[in-house]
């Protein structure tokens, strides 16, 4: 075997140890495998991280009575001043447990003076569409019980919360499924507050109800100070 022969020999063991074609180069064959190395991770695909599905506000139940449509909140009257434009109306602001006061505007000019405002504890209708009253916008209304005086005169007074319940706390009703308020302007849409206001009265003892159910909080029943069998407005 002459030495050019042995050289061939050992080309074409060299090309079949490193799997080269005949007379591939090097290069060539480094060309090639990145081209594979490439091509695989173009079909590995990560995996997505799965998403949390988000949770909406739970639907009410069909049968949901009108008064549970709506939401009232344990307030506190911690500013107050007469409407610059209006005769009977006060402009409060009202604490209700959340981040800044409600703004509320109360035609009970005719009824408190401000000082007897200022510091009241109330309910609050809070999941009523803002309106704009005589230019100031309202957030909300007070719930107030009506009635008349011996003489024959209007008498309007507070829903009072007892002591105990707390800034914010939402009122339940007795006997009835736990409230699941709708928004502003679906309680404006469909009259909700208009078609609850026709069962709200007070009972004999001064309770706050609808149709006989007793407004409650953790720390009991909420009332008008002497309106019996007044409607609640």
């Amino acid at each position: 075997m002459t030495a050019l022969e042995l050289v061939d020999d050992l080309i074409s063991d060299l090309e079949a140890r490193l799997n080269l074609a005949p007379g591939a180069s090097l290069e060539t064959k480094q060309k090639s495998d990145n081209k594979k190395q490439q091509q695989g991770k173009k079909k590995e695909k990560k995996p997505k991280p799965q998403q949390e599905k988000k949770k909406g506000a739970p639907a009410p139940p069909a049968d949901q009575p009108d008064i549970c449509k709506l939401e009232f909140k344990v307030g506190q009257i911690s500013k107050v001043w007469v409407h610059p434009d209006a005769d009977k109306l006060y402009c409060e602001e009202i604490e209700c447990g959340e981040e800044t006061p409600r703004q509320i505007a109360s035609g009970l000019r005719p009824y408190y003076t401000e000082e007897q405002m200022l510091g009241q504890r109330l309910l609050v209708v809070a999941n009523l569409k803002a309106k704009n009253l005589v230019g100031f916008k309202s957030f909300g209304m007070v719930l107030c019980a009506a009635g008349s005086n011996e003489d024959g005169s209007d008498k309007v007074e507070f829903i009072e919360p007892p002591e105990g319940a707390q800034l914010g706390e939402v009122v339940t009703f007795e006997g009835l499924p736990p409230p699941v308020p709708l928004s502003g302007s679906q309680v404006e849409k469909k009259k909700v507050f208009q078609k609850a206001m026709e069962g709200m009265k007070t009972t004999d003892e001064c309770l706050a109800a609808w149709n006989g159910h007793v407004f409650m909080t953790s720390a009991g029943p909420c009332k008008s100070q002497t309106v019996a069998g007044g409607p609640m407005r």
